[in-house]
């Protein structure tokens, strides 16, 4: 780095975008080369890349002039920073990398990128026991503020920082507050806790303190006004009550135990500077850790093989050497166990992303989606962003949720996804890890993120005999097994109908594998059968009518003429003799079957249908296939024209 520049230019992001070299301002240049300059002095030190800085100006639907537009303005911020070296190559304070461009100066160079450090650094103090350092460090970092971040910058990134500076703003805020009410200056703390208060009136913590202050002073009158005045506020502005902290304040003051109580405290990680032991009741993207998956199966067998490539990915493109996000897709029929593995291999690398664990479920398998737009307000609200903060555009949102994750090494679990329009704003950045569950395949995912994907088949009749067997604790004596193994069978190797089974064995008193297996082999009573009542995410027909609806109706008709058969193996050309179309359009329907989980293929021309797919197709075309026992293997025996196609066939 050429050290005159870099030794003297300053950047201010805490305020309005200035820069300095010596005692002189630098004109930075048009309202989009500032705004890329403060992406790059955000992400200090850290190699973006032209499709982030596109992204960041631009928004998810950049003109065609946008990759020639970063180039005109990485030469004008050049020119503006590093004079002398802008003829002569990347220079050193702004340097080109293969695939981006990376802002060298250092830390105390860009306000921003100080206040951060030196909030931690007072974070520190504090949990090692030095609370006057604390609160003396924590009012050098807030003196670096000069109004609102980033103002006048224009783009959604610029608009996203604004909200993440400033949620971390009033945090550190609300810990130098606390410290001066430890130190005994309660009166000094009310006064700028009122002015705090009419920028951010929907903070409890500043209330809570507000509370605290004016008790401490011997105000309690003024102390349980103030609650008054926030029970209403929160009551015509959110309908809801104060928060248990509030209220317990409340009660301490009407009771005259408040002398000595300190700020509430939360799960989340120590703040207050005043002291070590104290924290932060309201969660912030700077502060909290959030983890959000639900909990695993209590019983979890087979799938040995994808969990061994798993965690080789995991290892392989761990974040700290992946340039790019890593992606697991996982996919396959309905029931099949999708949500089971994501959330195995979630729960078994947890340690691997001490940042934290988000988890949410789009609703694709339902007939009401989420919207990426929604689902980001999930997403972001797991992340301690408040709602009053919320951005009111998804561009905002996807910002602040990537900004939130960028460096941080997260697991987002995103379960029954639909498909790339509700996944593509939800992807993170750096070195956060995605899974994503679906019923149909997210080649969108591998093409254009290098996704890993994991295609779920029904379980082996080995494995599901072994899932059910542990489900129920069943006796593994010879006899019973047999019926164990038949049950699970019958249940076409999916983990949902063996679960179903297996709450059917657990639930009645008088069941008994024999006994159920006798009522499974009538089709439509198994189908009926595999159903809890009440939860249509426990019954195999209503969850593969989730499927069903989203076929063509060509596409339906053909699933339920297959149905009709009674076969289980179907060749590409047999949709050619029923329905009398092209091989091409043939194709396609087969496609749209296989990616819906009605069809699973099994070669490079053949195709399977599940037994309990089977029967619900032939339920639909009102076509009991009563005669052929579904424990018998049937298979369609395909005949081939003089040159070697397919074109139909026999059952056998």
């Amino acid at each position: 780095m050429s050290h005159t520049a870099s030794s003297t230019l300053s950047v201010q992001l805490l305020g309005t975008l200035r820069v300095w070299s010596h005692d002189e301002e630098i004109l930075i240049g048009p309202p989009k080369q500032r705004a890329l300059l403060a992406l790059l002095a955000i992400r200090l030190g850290v190699v973006v890349r032209r499709e982030q800085i596109v992204d960041a100006l631009w928004g998810p639907e950049p003109p065609a002039t946008a990759a020639n537009g970063v180039h005109t303005y990485v030469a004008g911020l050049r020119r503006a920073l590093d004079p002398v070296r802008a003829g002569r190559g990347s220079g050193e304070v702004l340097v080109t990398r293969s695939d981006g461009y990376e802002l060298r100066l250092p830390v105390e160079a860009v306000d921003a990128a100080l206040f951060v450090r030196q909030r931690e650094e007072a974070r520190r103090m504090a949990a090692a026991g030095r609370p006057e350092a604390a609160f003396e460090r924590l009012g050098a970092a807030l003196g670096l503020w000069h109004g609102e971040a980033l103002a006048g910058v224009p783009g959604p990134f610029a608009a996203m920082e604004r909200v993440r500076l400033r949620e971390m703003r009033f945090a550190a805020v609300e810990e130098w507050i606390g410290g001066m009410i430890a130190a005994g200056g309660s009166e000094e703390a009310v006064v700028v806790l009122n002015e705090a208060i009419v920028q951010e009136p929907l903070r409890e913590k500043l209330r809570y303190l507000l509370m605290l202050a004016l008790s401490r002073c011997g105000r309690q009158a003024h102390a349980l006004q103030a609650y008054s005045e926030t029970r209403t506020y929160l009551d015509e502005e959110l309908g809801i009550e104060p928060g248990v902290e509030l209220r317990n304040l409340h009660a301490r003051i009407l009771a005259g135990t408040v002398e000595g109580s300190r700020p509430p405290r939360s799960p989340q990680r120590e703040t207050v500077p005043a002291q070590a032991e104290r924290r932060s009741t309201a969660p912030t993207a700077a502060a909290y850790l959030p983890s959000h998956l639900p909990s695993r199966a209590n019983v979890f067998v087979g799938r040995s093989a994808e969990l061994r490539k798993v965690r080789e990915m995991l290892t392989r493109e761990s974040p700290e050497r992946g340039r790019a996000t890593p992606i697991l897709a996982i996919d396959g029929a309905p029931g099949v166990g999708k949500s089971a593995l994501a959330l195995e291999l979630a729960h078994e690398s947890l340690d691997r992303f001490p940042d934290g664990h988000l988890y949410a479920d789009l609703g694709g398998t339902s007939d009401h989606p989420l919207s990426a737009f929604d689902v980001l307000a999930q997403l972001l609200r797991n992340l301690g962003i408040q709602r009053a903060s919320l951005p009111t555009d998804l561009d905002g949102r996807v910002m602040l949720y990537r900004s939130l994750l960028h460096g941080k090494k997260m697991l987002v679990v995103l379960d029954n996804a639909l498909g790339a329009d509700q996944l593509r704003p939800l992807i993170p950045q750096g070195s956060a890890c995605l899974i994503v569950t679906s019923r149909q395949p997210q080649r969108g995912l591998v093409v254009r993120y290098g996704a890993h994907r994991i295609g779920l088949k029904p379980l082996d009749r080995e494995t599901a005999t072994a899932l059910l067997l542990a489900l129920t604790g069943a006796e593994q004596g010879t006899d019973r097994r047999s019926a164990v193994s038949r049950l699970a069978e019958l249940c076409g190797g999916l983990p949902l109908a063996i679960r179903i089974t297996a709450g059917r064995l657990l639930g009645d008193p008088y069941a008994s594998p024999e006994r159920l297996a006798a009522l499974y082999e009538d089709p439509l009573t198994r189908l009926e059968l595999l159903a809890v009542e009440g939860d249509d995410d426990m019954s195999i027909r209503s969850v593969i009518t989730v499927s069903y609806r989203h076929l063509s109706e060509e596409t339906a008709r053909l699933f339920r003429m297959l149905c009709r058969t009674g076969l289980e193996e179907v060749g590409p050309m047999s949709p050619v003799q029923l329905m009398g179309i092209t091989p091409a359009a043939a194709a396609s329907h087969l496609e749209s079957l296989t990616d819906h989980g009605l069809l699973e293929q099994t070669g490079p021309e053949e195709y399977r249908l599940n037994d309990l797919v089977r029967i619900y197709g032939a339920g639909l075309a009102e076509v009991r296939p009563q005669a052929i026992p579904l424990h018998t293997p049937r298979k369609l025996a395909i005949t081939q024209d003089p040159d070697g196609r397919r074109i139909g066939g026999r059952v056998s």
